[in-house]
């Protein structure tokens, strides 16, 4: 399974930005896809998380400003980043559950650098 995230860049404090992840490969079922940041220096946090049946959950400092979505006939997750501040800036990763022929393995994206400037 190869991830493929679109969408990270510059952008002031206050604007927005969508990130985008899409599954390909051998993808037989996907369970859960999430999106995780890590800024410099720090560890690798979960960012958003989003179930097959569509449940969400969000870490506490980005909760109320960013959106996460999944269209399952294209196997992509999304990330609707609004009200962005300069402690978003982080490397933002990809990750799905998904299984290709049995068992479910997680799988991560190569991340895309999303830099808010005050």
């Amino acid at each position: 399974v190869q991830l493929q995230a679109y969408g990270g860049g510059l952008v002031q404090a206050g604007g927005s930005l969508r990130l985008s992840c899409e599954a390909s490969g051998s993808v037989f079922s996907i369970k859960a896809m999430g999106w995780y940041r890590q800024a410099p220096g720090k560890q690798r946090d979960l960012v958003a998380h989003i179930t097959d049946g569509g449940a969400t959950n969000y870490a506490v400092a980005v909760k109320g400003r960013f959106t996460i979505s999944r269209d399952n006939a294209k196997n992509t997750v999304y990330l609707q980043m609004n009200s962005l501040e300069p402690e978003d800036t982080a490397i933002y990763y990809c990750s799905v559950v998904a299984s290709r022929t049995g068992p479910y393995f997680r799988y991560w994206g190569q991340g895309t650098l999303v830099t808010v400037s005050s």
